[in-house]
């Protein structure tokens, strides 16, 4: 009988913001001693709660757990920007273009979009966790702005509509002289990521789903047909189950060498008073990725979403023991304040209240790991710097699979390649540190 130990379980530094200026979390629910189920499920973010919707959707009888070492939306679901976006994002690229023709991604992209706008008609999520509002691509640079030109070219050439912004409609958007340009795509969902995933499973919780937080699993083997999975809490027994747990693929064995940890970083202000918002101007509620995928991404929210803020997000360190320093938080920091005074001169007395780090996972080839790893063990994994969506698609596409269906989304993924090798250390570390830090030095401005 093999058993996969867990060599390692989640570390989040920083606040989980998102989380922490929403009204408090009833106390978390962990597992109650020994269960039996039909499907377990490992990680609670957004590839497993997909998963567990899904499951549910296609068999209602189903029992399903879902167990997550920490606490719903605390996670690395919880520590991104909240940008749930349909077109291209290539992170390696210069200007986000995918690679030649993307209707076919788009559309799954667009998939998984519905499918977590269902959730929302379903569990009675707050629709201003899931705001329908587009996003802006600004440039800061001559530079940027050709970037941005040439993404709006791809984009023409797939069909799919944006609109060039100057100078004076970036102003009246974010009250910012910083943006020369930019350049607006109406698919992207703005999240209150936090928010979202909290009602999201707290609905599954409604529907029968059982959700254990703050129950690491550490171990799992096969036991006849099915398995066993080891807690700090008990046992679960499981027909099948589903890794859902992104980077941590690789910490109970497999995909080794394959996988890249990136940490980003972002820090979000105190909740502004009144005469900061009237000098600030501007709209309520906006979202700036950089024109440069390796720039800075800017993000005002309002009451609704837990304050009148700003969050500002950059710097990525490739961390491959899944666990970034305390020293390289202080400096995302220090590098987060320059950016924000940057883009707000006259806000030089606003005080970033929350800094924290968020895990991605990506592979060298921009592949993700969904399908069957083991006779009923399948993987929803690998979101590539695009958490939102992709892990929603890849816990949908692992739903499925286990239930032995043949989708677009199940195919698209058996059509990928395998993950690429990386370079034996150290020279994987030093490569990718090096690399990273010459992108972030070339966005420059943005």
């Amino acid at each position: 009988m093999t058993t996969h130990q867990a060599r390692r379980t989640p570390v989040h530094k920083g606040t989980a913001a998102w989380s922490a200026i929403l009204p408090g979390q009833p106390a978390p629910i962990p597992l109650p001693g020994d269960q039996t189920v039909d499907v377990a499920i490992i990680g609670g973010g957004f590839a497993g709660l997909a998963a567990a919707r899904r499951l549910r959707q296609l068999d209602p009888t189903l029992k399903v757990a879902v167990l997550d070492a920490s606490r719903l939306a605390e996670g690395a679901s919880g520590r991104n920007s909240g940008f749930m976006i349909d077109l291209p994002h290539e992170l390696t690229s210069d200007d986000y273009a995918g690679h030649g023709d993307d209707r076919a991604m788009i559309a799954l992209n667009r998939q998984a979009i519905a499918f977590a706008r269902g959730a929302v008609d379903d569990y009675s999520i707050r629709p201003d966790y899931f705001d329908t509002a587009g996003k802006v691509n600004g440039a800061a640079s001559a530079t940027a702005d050709a970037l941005n030109r040439s993404y709006a070219d791809h984009l023409a050439s797939l069909g799919e509509p944006n609109e060039h912004l100057d100078a004076q409609s970036m102003y009246q958007l974010t009250g910012s002289r910083h943006y020369i340009s930019g350049l607006y795509t109406p698919g992207t969902v703005m999240l209150q990521p936090a928010g979202f995933m909290r009602g999201f499973g707290e609905g599954l919780r409604a529907s029968g789903v059982g959700i254990w937080e703050n129950t690491p699993v550490i171990a799992f083997a096969r036991k006849g047909s099915g398995w066993t999975l080891t807690t700090t809490k008990g046992a679960v027994t499981a027909g099948k189950m589903i890794l859902a747990n992104n980077g941590h693929l690789e910490s109970f064995g497999f995909a080794a060498n394959r996988l890249m940890h990136v940490f980003l970083f972002a820090s979000m202000t105190v909740d502004l008073p009144s005469d900061t918002l009237k000098a600030l101007g501007g709209q309520p509620r906006w979202g700036v990725t950089p024109a440069d995928p390796m720039g800075t991404t800017m993000r005002r929210i309002d009451t609704a979403l837990g304050g009148n803020r700003i969050i500002t997000r950059t710097c990525a360190t490739f961390d491959p023991g899944m666990e970034p320093s305390d020293a390289t938080l202080r400096r995302a920091a220090a590098v987060h304040a320059r950016k924000f005074a940057d883009r707000f001169p006259t806000l030089d007395s606003v005080k970033q209240e929350y800094t924290w780090a968020g895990h991605l996972c990506l592979t060298r080839n921009g592949v993700s790991i969904a399908k069957e790893l083991e006779p009923g063990l399948y993987a929803a994994t690998v979101c590539n710097g695009l958490g939102t969506a992709r892990s929603t698609l890849t816990g949908i596409a692992a739903a499925e699979l286990a239930l032995g269906l043949h989708t677009d989304a199940t195919r698209h993924f058996a059509a990928e390649a395998e993950p690429a090798k990386l370079p034996p250390k150290p020279f994987a570390t030093l490569g990718a540190t090096a690399y990273l830090r010459f992108r972030e030095w070339r966005a420059g401005a943005e």
